[in-house]
């Protein structure tokens, strides 16, 4: 189908990449616990807005003078990096008032806007994602597709939906388990510590990462 072999396969690998832990399901994770579902779910379509980024990227080449040239490889890691900091450090410091506490998770003074953005650039902005899209969805294109940018698309398609439901179901289902626990100011600086450390060696792992 639109230039596609083994579609099966795409699926099964898809899903089994999508429900592996990684910073996309530590930040729905992070705030769907801060903000309630409405946090959750905008960080999911946040991530899902950078990854068909790079899923476009890769149907046009641009993932492949990413993987060619280290200058860009080099610029977009470190603003990736930095930003997977930046994400890593507010998590870690963000303050949680009295008021706050008593409607936690569902108060936060986050916009929903910035929560998407968060998402969307900590996806963006890294180049093992690009690469990763320029190697894994060319095992599934035909080599006799009359288009291999549509098939490209038609894959990342099938890839982005799969990971939307996921994350959206790990929204969910944290969002209530946080309500059912009445997170307390204790219990929401140690999820926000725990997972802002996380970014934060993330950063610092892609910023040592070589291609």
């Amino acid at each position: 189908m639109f230039g596609t072999h083994d579609l099966w396969l795409f699926v099964l690998s898809g899903l089994l990449l999508n429900i592996t832990p990684g910073p996309d399901t530590a930040l729905v994770v992070a705030r769907s616990t801060q903000m309630g579902l409405r946090g959750g779910v905008a960080a999911t379509f946040g991530v899902t807005g950078g990854i068909m980024v790079h899923i476009a990227a890769a149907a046009i080449g641009l993932s492949a003078l990413i993987a060619a040239s280290a200058t860009a490889f080099s610029v977009i890691k470190y603003a990736g990096a930095a930003y997977l900091i930046y994400i890593g450090l507010r998590l870690m410091f963000t303050r949680h008032t009295a008021a706050a506490d008593a409607a936690a998770p569902q108060a936060a003074s986050v916009p929903l806007r910035s929560v998407f953005w968060q998402g969307f650039f900590s996806n963006a902005l890294n180049p093992k994602v690009a690469i990763f899209f320029l190697a894994f969805l060319p095992q599934f294109v035909a080599n006799d597709a009359p288009s291999k940018a549509l098939a490209f698309l038609f894959l990342g398609a099938i890839f982005s939906i799969g990971g939307t439901v996921w994350c959206l179901i790990v929204a969910a289902v944290t969002a209530h388990a946080a309500s059912r626990l009445k997170a307390t100011r204790r219990f929401q600086r140690f999820i926000d510590g725990a997972i802002g450390a996380m970014f934060v060696a993330l950063g610092v792992k892609l910023a040592l990462v070589q291609r």
